[in-house]
């Protein structure tokens, strides 16, 4: 079954008394813990203090965003089924509203945010573009139940240990976008959840650079996730300034 075979890799400046560049971007960020010393505080905030898991979180919120937003677009225009099609709208609008979130958050404790999303994410949104008909409802509704089980316990790990109220604003949203898209994927009556299931707990085996997003060039505008009008108007367009 060819979704069996895609997700065999499977598996997310405010008052600072400390330097930005204590907040350099993270070496690597996938699904697994990746940070060198999670608990390390790297910046006294405003907010609380930032701890290297806490600023990791932050970007895969923005990585993840970068592909499942436009996974949302190719839903409207390629599904075969009203289900799907409404499982788009809700990649959309949610990833529009948490990304709005995750880009103040990020200005206001200094994170610097990709513009792309990893290798890996790249991969899913290739094989989505590639794909048509019942074998595009299927991928989308298998590769997105998935990818937001392994993210669903990271959000609640954040959530119970994070000392940051920005980071637990975020995580509270996150927590109610990824519910409301795995419940979604489910309604589509298309998740295979025993090889979902299985995908969840299996350990990614990935080198590090293809799960983490490429830093953003100086001076690049940065990525906006648009809010949708009526859904298919939904872009994902540059912008030099963060809204």
């Amino acid at each position: 079954m060819r979704i069996a075979r895609n997700m065999g890799t499977l598996f997310v400046t405010g008052a600072l008394t400390m330097t930005l560049a204590a907040l350099a971007y993270p070496a690597v960020l996938g699904l697994q813990n990746t940070s060198s010393s999670p608990t390390r505080v790297i910046a006294q905030t405003s907010t609380g203090p930032l701890t290297e898991a806490d600023r990791d979180f932050v970007v895969k919120v923005r990585a993840a965003g970068l592909w499942e937003y436009p996974s949302g677009q190719l839903a409207l225009q390629k599904g075969t089924t009203p289900a799907v099609r409404t499982a788009g709208q809700h990649l959309i609008k949610g990833h529009a509203s948490l990304d709005d979130t995750c880009r103040k958050v990020a200005t206001q404790l200094g994170i610097t945010l990709p513009n792309k999303p990893s290798p890996q994410q790249q991969g899913f949104v290739a094989t989505l573009s590639a794909d048509s008909g019942k074998q595009f409802d299927s991928d989308l509704a298998n590769i997105l139940r998935v990818t937001h089980g392994q993210i669903f316990p990271v959000i609640a790990k954040i959530r119970a240990s994070t000392e940051n109220s920005l980071v637990r604003q975020l995580a509270d949203q996150a927590n109610d976008t990824v519910l409301d898209h795995i419940t979604v994927m489910e309604k589509t009556g298309l998740v295979n959840f025993d090889q979902v299931l299985f995908q969840e707990t299996k350990k990614p085996n990935l080198p590090g650079q293809d799960v983490t997003p490429p830093a953003p060039q100086p001076g690049e505008p940065t990525v906006v996730l648009t809010p949708p009008g009526d859904g298919a108007s939904a872009s994902v367009s540059p912008t030099p300034t963060v809204k």
